[in-house]
């Protein structure tokens, strides 16, 4: 009885492993060459998503929270290549 409890516990939590994975979908190495957004702070003041191309010039809005210009080009960026 203590094996079969044992293997079904095994079970549920491989099915779980494999549940979370699909909901996290494709995940990068983070790595040098891998970052989403480049910020410049000096001598002039920049942050650009590389995966839209958005920019903005205003570093101190973006770094208090308002990011919603990159949400919105993120959500009409054309997802098929």
């Amino acid at each position: 009885m203590k094996m079969l409890k044992s293997k079904l516990l095994d079970l549920k939590e491989k099915e779980h492993k494999e549940e979370i994975s699909e909901l996290k979908g494709e995940q990068r190495d983070i790595a040098w060459g891998s970052q989403i957004r480049s910020y410049v702070f000096c001598p002039y003041t920049l942050v650009k998503d590389h995966r839209t191309n958005y920019e903005t010039g205003n570093v101190s809005a973006v770094m208090d929270g308002e990011i919603n210009g990159f949400l919105e080009s993120y959500l009409k960026m054309d997802l098929n290549p």
